[in-house]
């Protein structure tokens, strides 16, 4: 059946008009999250008098650089937070954990992982694999790690392992990354942020916001966390900023990742902007709407997949506190042709077709749907999966919602076709 020149089946067509339906009151949530946190956006630029000057190329050091600094306190604003740090310099969300990690970690500190087994770039960056003499445990750190419990903190594990002895630092990774467990909400960092406080004054919270920027009404520097860090090629860059990366929190803590992103005694004090100003500054207006748009996405996904027979994660009803969507897809061929599908409605290279193959990094052999207009920017609808069971697929994104659902609904029509 033609579908606004597409030829999808008409079964999925009349199940994904149904489940627009369906989702009316839920997309109303999404829409009111989004008015909130504009406001907040808009506020902040209020606050601190945005001009078109604070959009001006800085070259060379980037000393006294009045636009990149109001971004940055605009930042801190937003997250309600003492400081941040924001540039493009920062090239992703692992850079920007290991800026981290690296400025607050010395030889001899103890760090722990409190929702378990972190994902596969951290774990190089660690020393958990790979071979690199430069990551934390070759230069003295030392790691430990606090499996979940059901899908949430183990307090009582966390709360004796503090009482023990000296932890400089704990992380929290919010979203799922390559796992089956789900992504942890507000409520839940807020509470586990408490009893670690309750033990220890000094440690720090150290948070992995990635995929969760705007996603909720609160921010985790909100509820008790030190220190936050994301990718600016997730949901803040709105789909438009082509690089960068941020890090929110306390002053001092901001302050001692700068200088390991700069040189010590220098810090956020040097830095050219690289021209990408206006691009930042439009992204995070952009970006409200940005992730509403995702959310709907991919909670249509959930619900019509689900309709489909696929097992899907989270549930279309569930509160949600990242942009990611799973979908057990149950079989090697399924998992191809969805991804296949995906691919046919990017809006870049949209007429490749995909295979699994190795991918740098990761253990198994993976297999990527992306066309995005900036090379790894996840805010843009794409998903990828590893080739084992039970065949998980991880999707995110959907600058818009109009292109999230015709992108659903042809790799949907793509496993179907498989079969024939």
């Amino acid at each position: 059946m033609n579908y606004y020149g597409y030829e999808i089946d008409e079964k999925i067509i009349k199940e994904a008009e149904e489940t627009e339906k369906e989702l009316n009151e839920i997309f109303k949530e999404y829409d009111k999250n989004a008015l909130l946190c504009s406001a907040k956006v808009l506020k902040a630029f209020h606050n601190n008098y945005l001009s078109s000057s604070d959009f001006a190329e800085v070259t060379g050091y980037g000393y006294a650089d009045g636009g990149r600094d109001k971004l940055e306190k605009i930042y801190a604003e937003i997250f309600k937070a003492e400081d941040a740090l924001v540039r493009p310099q920062i090239m992703s969300g692992t850079h920007a954990l290991a800026l981290t990690f690296f400025g607050l970690l010395k030889h001899g500190d103890t760090f722990i992982s409190i929702t378990g087994e972190p994902y596969d770039s951290l774990k190089s960056i660690i020393g958990l694999s790979g071979e690199s003499k430069n990551s934390l445990i070759q230069n003295g750190v030392k790691y430990e790690q606090i499996d979940l419990i059901n899908d949430d903190f183990d307090i009582k594990k966390i709360v004796e392992r503090l009482k023990k002895s000296k932890v400089k630092l704990v992380e929290i990774q919010r979203s799922r990354g390559y796992s089956n467990r789900k992504s942890l909400t507000i409520d839940k960092i807020e509470k586990v942020c408490k009893a670690i406080r309750e033990v220890d004054k000094d440690v720090i919270i150290m948070c992995d916001n990635c995929y969760g920027d705007f996603v909720e009404d609160r921010e985790p520097t909100e509820v008790g966390v030190d220190i936050l860090v994301a990718s600016l090629l997730k949901n803040l860059s709105g789909g438009i900023a082509k690089t960068g990366g941020y890090i929110v929190g306390k002053k001092d803590l901001v302050w001692s990742v700068a200088e390991r992103f700069s040189a010590p005694c220098i810090g956020k004090d040097i830095g050219a902007n690289m021209n990408q100003l206006g691009d930042f500054y439009r992204g995070l207006y952009r970006a409200p709407n940005t992730v509403a748009s995702s959310l709907k996405t991919m909670t249509f996904a959930s619900l019509l997949l689900q309709k489909f027979g696929f097992n899907v994660d989270p549930l279309f009803d569930e509160k949600r506190t990242d942009i990611i969507q799973t979908i057990k897809l149950g079989s090697a061929e399924n998992l191809v042709s969805f991804c296949q599908g995906l691919q046919k409605s990017m809006p870049v290279e949209s007429f490749l077709t995909l295979e699994p193959s190795s991918t740098p990094g990761y253990p198994h052999d993976e297999i990527m749907a992306s066309g995005s207009f900036t090379e790894g920017s996840t805010i843009e609808l794409s998903c990828d999966g590893p080739m084992v069971e039970p065949f998980t697929c991880y999707m995110q994104g959907g600058v818009t919602y109009e292109y999230g659902k015709l992108g659903i609904i042809i790799a949907l029509n793509e496993i179907l076709r498989s079969k024939i």
